[in-house]
């Protein structure tokens, strides 16, 4: 038997045995570094255009969040990632997107860089609770990259409540400027705040609630956040004007298309050069009326031609090269000496606002004091100038005019009256006021006597039964009487418990709340048996809010040519200078009070005032009928001609169809009688 000889295995070699491992372990290390290797370091700008999804209903333009349809907003974000600052300021108009601003941080620090959250809103209800549901819930709902980090609000102690979510790292919660326990607990590296202008000016007995969270970062010196945005609202009482005013104050500039030359878009004004314009033309009956055109007097308002006027060519840019100027817009510091960044952006750069409509807005509310501020502040960004000085009184005292006292001119809708109660007199002050605010002064009432003499009160009880004759022969009762308790209060209480007429207002000045409100809710005036309060109801009246209302008033220019008044404009008839001087008998000063907050109220620069309380008075009592929600009644309808009466008229189901029980008539129980009750 033959062996079968076999060939003899080869041993590999040394070399590339060696070859083999070196191979193997760069593989490994090329492994463990891409597994061991940190994510890519984005800004929140590119987050939020790699990974977020803005939910539909919160926003005009859903879907992939983009930082190219608003590319004034990369540069905001940027700084609030650049881990050198600390503190960033915006003063942004509304509908800029100063909130998707604080949305793209939030999401950003949830999914790359995890830490405490705490975003601050004015109040805790409804405002806290609304930004939770309405905008972060949904943003976290639609975003992937944050729904696996927050688990959904099945359970109690899920980790995501309304004011509170937690997630891998770290946790947000929400609040409200109002509440101190939100404010002093727990440390925080990332602060929000929100709107902080509209922030109450103590939170509590701990003060601020802006210092309140910012101390909260004390324990991350290098790594803490801050952004503190908001629309201005008062020059020189203004939150967020002061944090700008030390900030390096940024503006976005953008280039001409015409001539190139780098500008910040601003109003402008009719003689200023650069601002929006638009065309403007005399008014005839024989001209046609276009879409956009804008009647104020005898001047037509062309607001479809808005543009924008270049500051150096003067060429009038038209709105569709807004897109072109905002991509290659940049920001720029004016304040080179600022401690930190600081953003200024108005309405006029935001892609969902166009400049027809910001030229149709000032045209209807220039010749309104309140609803001009709205516009400056929400609109245009910019701090409102208030003039807290008593208008002229010699001036106003020259346009009087000769209606009588007594008798309501056409165009009075309805009376009150402003009542105030002094240690030897009562005066009253009756109004009739109109559509757009305007009102007109018809009856001044002075009864003599001690208020707490019985004898006294009958005079005034005469007033709330009288009624005024109208110029289409008709007469108007005094609809409302705001009577003042803080004079003898025990006495007018007595006054009004007597009387029993729904018509009389109990008021008293509320100085918490008399920059917000004109009428707050009532409380009860009198407390019985365990502390239950009964008895009469006692408003509270923001007074300063009115007075600065009156003044923006008597501003006015007068009509001219035989154009109508302004909205707001008061009539006063042929008065002594006595009541025009009470009248503008207060100006608005600012002072510092005793925990060295700047605050302002108005005081007497003359001995008697009571016209200008009975006016507060007055507006109080219109305010509370509805003043403010009275518009004009549309124009009729042009009827159609009536039918002969030989034409058939066919016949409806309503002319034989039975009467259901329980119509008007009937039993009020659409049911039928059974015997023995009704039940």
């Amino acid at each position: 038997m033959t062996r079968t000889k076999t060939k003899p295995t080869t041993t590999p070699s040394y070399r590339s045995h060696s070859s083999a491992v070196a191979e193997w372990r760069r593989r490994r290390a090329s492994i463990r570094r891409q597994l061991l290797r940190p994510p890519p370091r984005l800004s929140i700008a590119e987050w939020a255009d790699r990974y977020r999804i803005v939910p539909p209903g919160t926003s005009p333009e859903p879907g992939p969040w983009r930082t190219d349809r608003v590319p004034y907003l990369r540069g905001i974000m940027d700084t609030l990632s650049d881990r050198r600052v600390q503190r960033v300021v915006a003063m942004l108009a509304s509908q800029t997107g100063k909130t998707e601003v604080a949305l793209n941080a939030i999401g950003y620090y949830i999914d790359q860089e995890p830490s405490p959250i705490l975003v601050v809103q004015p109040n805790e209800k409804p405002m806290a609770e609304a930004f939770s549901k309405d905008r972060l819930a949904p943003m976290i709902a639609h975003t992937p990259a944050l729904r696996d980090k927050i688990k959904p609000a099945r359970a109690k102690d899920s980790g995501n409540q309304v004011l509170h979510k937690v997630f891998p790292g770290g946790y947000i919660s929400i609040t409200g400027a109002n509440s101190p326990a939100g404010l002093a607990s727990r440390p925080i590296r990332v602060v929000l705040l929100d709107e902080v202008d509209r922030y109450p000016p103590s939170a509590g007995a701990e003060g601020d609630p802006v210092s309140l969270a910012i101390q909260r970062t004390a324990n991350f010196a290098w790594t803490k956040k801050i952004y503190i945005v908001s629309t201005p609202t008062i020059k020189g009482h203004s939150r967020i004007e002061r944090e700008w005013e030390r900030s390096d104050q940024r503006r976005f500039f953008v280039p001409c298309p015409e001539c190139g030359h780098m500008q910040h878009l601003r109003w402008g004004g009719p003689g200023e050069p650069g601002g929006l314009k638009w065309e403007k033309s005399e008014y005839r009956d024989d001209l046609p009326h276009h879409h956009g055109d804008v009647r104020r007097g005898n001047t037509v308002h062309h607001t479809a031609t808005a543009s924008y006027e270049c500051e150096q060519c003067r060429a009038l840019i038209p709105e569709s090269a807004k897109t072109w100027m905002l991509r290659c817009g940049q920001w720029r510091a004016t304040n080179p000496d600022g401690q930190f960044p600081g953003f200024h952006l108005n309405a006029l750069y935001s892609p969902w606002v166009t400049w027809q409509s910001l030229a149709e807005e000032w045209l209807e509310k220039k010749d309104n004091p309140e609803a001009l501020r709205t516009f400056i502040n929400t609109k245009l960004a910019e701090p409102y100038e208030e003039r807290g000085e008593a208008p002229d009184w010699q001036r106003i005292y020259e346009r009087r005019e000769s209606y009588p006292m007594g008798r309501c001119p056409e165009g009075v809708v309805f009376l009150t009256a402003g009542v105030d109660v002094q240690a030897d007199r009562i005066e009253a002050y009756v109004w009739g006021w109109g559509y757009d605010k305007e009102s007109w002064l018809i009856d001044h009432v002075v009864i003599p006597g001690d208020p707490y003499n019985p004898e006294t009160w009958p005079g005034l009880t005469e007033l709330l039964h009288r009624s005024y004759p109208t110029a289409a022969g008709e007469t108007l009762p005094i609809a409302r009487l705001a009577i003042d308790t803080g004079y003898a209060q025990e006495t007018v209480i007595d006054w009004a418990r007597k009387v029993r007429d729904p018509r009389v207002m109990l008021i008293k000045g509320d100085h918490w709340k008399n920059w917000t409100i004109i009428v707050g809710s009532p409380s009860r005036t009198e407390v019985t048996y365990r502390g239950r309060k009964t008895g009469l109801q006692l408003w509270p009246v923001g007074g300063a809010l009115i007075k600065q209302e009156t003044y923006g008033f008597l501003r006015l220019s007068a009509p001219v040519d035989g154009q109508p008044y302004p909205p707001g404009w008061i009539h006063l008839p042929m008065v002594d200078e006595e009541v025009v001087q009470q009248l503008v008998a207060e100006d608005l000063v600012t002072r510092a009070d005793s925990r060295g907050f700047t605050v302002r109220e108005w005081v007497k620069h003359r001995p008697r005032n009571e016209a200008l309380d009975c006016r507060v008075y007055a507006r109080a009592a219109a305010e509370q009928i509805g003043l403010s929600r009275m518009e004009r009644p549309a124009e009729p309808k042009q009827q159609r001609p009536a039918q002969p009466e030989t034409e058939e008229r066919p016949i409806r189901v309503t002319d034989v169809a039975p009467r259901r029980r329980g119509a008007r008539g009937g039993d009020w129980l659409d049911i039928p009688r059974r015997r023995g009750g009704w039940l």
